[in-house]
């Protein structure tokens, strides 16, 4: 019924430059690596309640919900354990041969305007289209959702992704066409909160990181643009050890139905 969708932490490629995509052996950083320790404290009011914990197969991935898993696995009253599953379907986009390359090189390239502002038309030379990402992406979740729904309907899960998975499934969250999805930012550990009901989806809280995510200044382009981050924020501008004060209590970053009164 209701999904935590989490975004792995901040990676080795993250601050190179370069699209990592599904190049194997990529993982986190040393922020990284404080980003997914901090998940455990984030999430923890709510660890009784989390029923099982999907991510996506590649390194950055795994790396950033093991710590959870751990602590999820040695709460109080957990004798069922905690399901841990890896899902194909949320993986990092297929980028094909773009796959390694470097940001600055693929802004030459037509088809990176075409991912800017056109992105259901969007297809990777030797990979797959972001409507292909989309669709699969949201598919599992969807799918996902209703198996841990639970008898009550009231299933708690966590899903680890990509900035771009989780994007396409806000945008379809939303309603929004995913032409429009380039306007959703998901930075590096962030959390998306989405309560599935019976006739909508419910869209609780986007891009917490515990912090108010205030955008840093890029530096001005040549050309005046101002393009979307292939793949989802970098987090680049954090430095490991630097703690960001934590924001003041808000109702509606409850993973809980708030409902309009008065």
């Amino acid at each position: 019924m209701t999904v935590i969708l989490v975004r792995h932490g901040r990676s080795t490629a993250n601050t190179s430059g370069v699209l990592a995509g599904r190049t194997p052996g990529v993982g986190l950083d040393d922020l990284g690596r404080e980003q997914a320790d901090a998940l455990v404290g984030r999430l923890a009011e709510h660890h009784g309640a989390i029923r099982a914990v999907v991510r996506s197969p590649l390194d950055r991935c795994a790396q950033t919900v093991e710590p959870l898993l751990g602590a999820l696995r040695a709460a109080p009253g957990r004798a069922d354990g905690v399901l841990e599953e890896v899902v194909d379907e949320l993986a990092e986009v297929d980028y094909g041969s773009w796959t390694g390359r470097t940001i600055k090189e693929l802004l030459a390239e037509p088809l990176w305007q075409v991912v800017q502002r056109q992105p259901s038309a969007a297809v990777f030379p030797g990979g797959e289209g972001l409507a292909q990402m989309s669709a699969r992406s949201v598919a599992a979740i969807r799918s996902l959702d209703r198996r841990f729904a639970g008898d009550d309907g009231n299933g708690l899960w966590v899903a680890c992704s990509h900035g771009d998975v989780i994007k396409s499934v806000i945008a379809d969250a939303m309603g929004m066409h995913l032409d429009s999805f380039q306007r959703i930012v998901v930075d590096t550990a962030s959390i998306t909160v989405i309560r599935y009901g019976s006739t909508r989806p419910y869209i609780h809280t986007v891009n917490n990181t515990a912090a108010v995510p205030v955008p840093v200044p890029r530096p001005p382009r040549a050309d005046g643009g101002d393009d979307a981050v292939v793949g989802g924020e970098t987090g680049a501008h954090l430095r490991p050890g630097v703690k960001r004060p934590a924001p003041p209590p808000h109702q509606h970053d409850s993973l809980h139905d708030q409902r309009v009164r008065g």
